[in-house]
């Protein structure tokens, strides 16, 4: 119910402003990108008011795993270093295959010519890291822990992170149904991550490496798949090396995310800090 009436604030908040954006503006990819900005500032106006009024909080961003520390910023680097080479890894065993090779021209013109695409990338990366992280792993997790166990929360928040990624049009998703899957796993290993890391302050965990391994992926795939550094060898189908190139949208990229949420969830229940 609290989930509830808190998308109902925050869509009455957001619809003055959208509804008439959509209605009068012409560019609709302008208008995507302005109303999605408005929509995540109101939901950071609305968590800090939400805290104070109905949880007596009035750091709850901090609660949510959002604090300036040094272990934070570590716990980010050493989350970007593991998702992005997570990727490079992926690709590189699909390379050893032969499904996959590497544009070694490419790689090359694109850093000695075009290096400001891996700044662009890298800052693309850490901006949604930061946005959906917040808001998955940090206020959903910790709406979702209040009523539920930590298996739970975890299960639950993933098919939801999943969920909403998934809204698009009915051709696309029966196209790329594999990501969903894929979506689950990565939401696992993320939940896991957070709660892999807790504090008095912050029970649920902190936010530097979930934060940290999302947006390694991210950009580790940008680099990738703007800068066009490989190529399908067509030797196996698209389902098995992922559809668009998208680790998440194929067989391996599965069983490699599956790999690594049975690592991190070994890694965190070993802390025995959590009764599920």
């Amino acid at each position: 119910m609290r989930l509830f009436t808190f998308v109902i604030s925050l869509l009455l908040l957001w619809s003055p402003i959208a509804i008439p954006l959509y209605t009068l503006a012409g560019d609709r990819n302008w208008v995507s990108i302005v109303t999605l900005i408005v929509l995540y500032l109101e939901f950071l106006f609305l968590v800090r008011y939400w805290g104070k009024q109905i949880y007596q909080e009035p750091k709850l961003l901090q609660r949510y795993g959002l604090e300036w520390s040094r272990r934070n910023i570590n716990e980010l680097i050493k989350g970007l270093i593991l998702g992005g080479v997570s990727v490079f890894f992926l690709f590189g065993m699909q390379a050893i295959f032969g499904w996959l090779s590497w544009n070694h021209l490419q790689i090359l013109q694109s850093i000695q010519t075009n290096p400001k695409y891996i700044l662009e990338g890298f800052g693309v990366a850490l901006g949604i890291g930061f946005a959906e992280e917040l808001l998955f792993r940090g206020w959903l997790i910790d709406e979702l822990k209040r009523d539920y166990s930590w298996q739970k929360t975890v299960w639950i928040s993933s098919i939801i992170f999943a969920i909403l990624h998934f809204i698009k049009p009915p051709e696309e998703i029966y196209r790329t149904i594999l990501q969903f899957p894929g979506l689950v796993l990565l939401g696992l290993i993320l939940a896991w991550g957070k709660f892999f890391t807790p504090t008095s302050i912050t029970p649920n965990g902190r936010l530097g490496l979930p934060i940290g391994f999302h947006a390694g992926l991210v950009w580790a795939y940008y680099l990738i798949n703007v800068g066009q550094w490989m190529k399908v060898s067509g030797t196996v189908p698209i389902w098995v090396t992922g559809v668009n190139n998208n680790p998440l949208a194929g067989v391996m990229g599965l069983l490699f995310l599956t790999a690594i949420v049975l690592w991190i969830r070994k890694l965190t229940l070993q802390q025995h800090l959590f009764k599920l």
